[in-house]
């Protein structure tokens, strides 16, 4: 099971630190974006949107990646004086009873909303944007679904760290 694990949490690893690369485009392509608009008085729908799914696909592939380094947020003023072995176990009882069930009814509650997008072949409402939204839209269950198994991974995880 530890293998299962591990196997997952090195491919949101990799997928974390690859899409991360996204954010320098992000910002040269910002940037290229404000010289051709203030200097040539050139601008394109599309280049504008395509910062806007990158940073889409930033914020929504790389959670699993988040959350595998624990890098999330986290309100619980209590949790950081608890021995390892007590925070192992409120990790699994978060990921059991509220984020597997949450990754799971996203999933199934995003399925008629992606199938509908690509049924229609959606593509941006603004005139000159990018097609293909419904490629887009498909990454919200993907999203969902890397979680899911981060979350599985996690949950091992700290399976076996309460029984320390």
């Amino acid at each position: 099971m530890q293998n299962f694990a591990q196997k997952i949490s090195t491919f949101n690893d990799w997928l974390g630190r690859t899409i991360s690369w996204l954010t320098l485009i992000m910002v040269i392509l910002t940037f290229v974006i404000v010289i051709l608009r203030k200097f040539f008085d050139l601008g394109w729908i599309w280049l504008q949107e395509s910062v806007t799914w990158m940073h889409a696909c930033v914020f929504m592939l790389a959670a699993a990646y988040t959350l595998q380094n624990e890098d999330h947020v986290r309100v619980d003023i209590f949790y950081t004086r608890f021995s390892p072995k007590k925070k192992a176990l409120i990790n699994l009882c978060g990921s059991v009873f509220l984020l597997l069930p949450l990754c799971v009814f996203i999933i199934w509650s995003s399925f008629d909303y992606v199938a509908e997008s690509w049924r229609i072949q959606e593509t941006s409402w603004q005139s000159g944007g990018l097609s293909f939204l419904y490629i887009l839209k498909s990454i919200v269950p993907i999203t969902a679904l890397l979680l899911l198994v981060q979350g599985v991974s996690s949950s091992i995880n700290a399976f076996y760290l309460s029984k320390q």
